[in-house]
């Protein structure tokens, strides 16, 4: 018998269909591979000058620029044992003022305003000194009150007795379940989202304003070391605000490298490539993406240790940039 060598191509595609009849995991059958999802834009900061509009604020302002607001804290008293769950604070301005007053203005909800900061918290604006203040719902247990004058942009003033700062304890106080809050209702902590891990706690990143964020342990602070306490940037950043965007910060008992000292305040956005800052001076970035971003701040020595204080030196925030 004599077979065409023209059909054997036949037959085999025949076979070859009759195989994948049959196998069931053949991929043609197969769901497609999904395309892989663009990489988000790539974020290069740069650090900037003083924005415009806030060189245009700052020159409306006049003397206040050069004023020296002094704080007292009068109510916590440093020590105090506070009752219950509802902490009063009560400040007093004085110094050389030069017109400075905090004050909100009801057109632009921006002005003068004091930073009140429970244990490691975000900031509280406080714009009216002649209204009580109170942090409601705060847990039992030891804790710290910082507090700083601050002009509408956020940036603090730095000079001596601008800063006040008093540790107290609270007894029988609110239900750990539920957050810190001000006055008006504003979340300062929620123990509910606390680490386990003290020292961790001091590190936790925290989320935007109005939102739940990471409780910070009240850890004892020692006066006679330096300490670092973080400001800006915090919460959310829309339209001109979100670029370029501020560091600032206070520094108690310590200078800057730049300044004639041996210290220096390390910084770092999104994990990245950490960068320092050697005099105390608000540093702006530019060439921000929208998003959410973590900004971590430390206070180093001259060898890029880790300056401890309370769990206080070293601060994570997160931020949200809307563009």
């Amino acid at each position: 018998m004599r077979f065409s060598l023209t059909a054997l191509p036949l037959c085999a595609l025949l076979l070859a269909g009759c195989g994948a009849g049959t196998n069931t995991n053949n991929a043609a059958n197969a769901p497609a591979t999904p395309a892989a999802s663009p990489s988000p834009a790539a974020q290069t900061l740069t650090e900037t000058g003083r924005p415009q509009r806030i060189q245009e604020q700052a020159a409306q302002r006049g003397e206040q620029e050069s004023a020296a607001p002094v704080l007292r804290i009068v109510e916590p008293a440093e020590g105090a044992t506070v009752e219950g769950s509802t902490v009063r604070v009560r400040l007093n301005l004085s110094g050389d003022l030069k017109g400075y007053q905090p004050h909100k203005d009801p057109a632009t909800q921006a002005g003068n305003h004091i930073h009140v900061i429970l244990d490691n918290q975000p900031y509280e604006a406080y714009y009216d000194l002649g209204r009580p203040f109170e942090l409601r719902n705060v847990a039992a247990g030891r804790h710290t009150l910082r507090v700083f004058a601050s002009r509408p942009w956020h940036e603090s003033y730095k000079n001596e007795g601008s800063f006040q700062m008093v540790s107290f304890e609270v007894r029988g106080g609110g239900d750990p379940a539920r957050p810190t809050t001000t006055g008006t209702g504003q979340r300062m902590a929620d123990p509910a989202n606390a680490n386990a891990n003290a020292n961790a706690n001091a590190n936790a990143a925290a989320t935007p304003e109005g939102k739940e964020m990471a409780a910070s342990t009240g850890g004892a602070v020692d006066t006679s070391k330096p300490l670092l306490t973080y400001s800006r940037p915090k919460g959310e950043y829309k339209g001109a605000d979100a670029d370029p965007i501020m560091i600032d910060f206070w520094l108690t008992g310590a200078r800057l490298q730049g300044d004639g000292g041996e210290y220096r305040v390390r910084y770092s956005v999104d994990g990245g490539e950490p960068k320092f800052i050697d005099r105390w001076q608000p540093v702006w970035l530019a060439g921000w993406t929208a998003g959410k971003h973590t900004v971590r701040l430390e206070l180093v020595d001259k060898a890029g240790n880790p300056v401890d204080n309370g769990g206080y030196n070293t601060t994570s925030r997160d931020i949200t940039v809307v563009k």
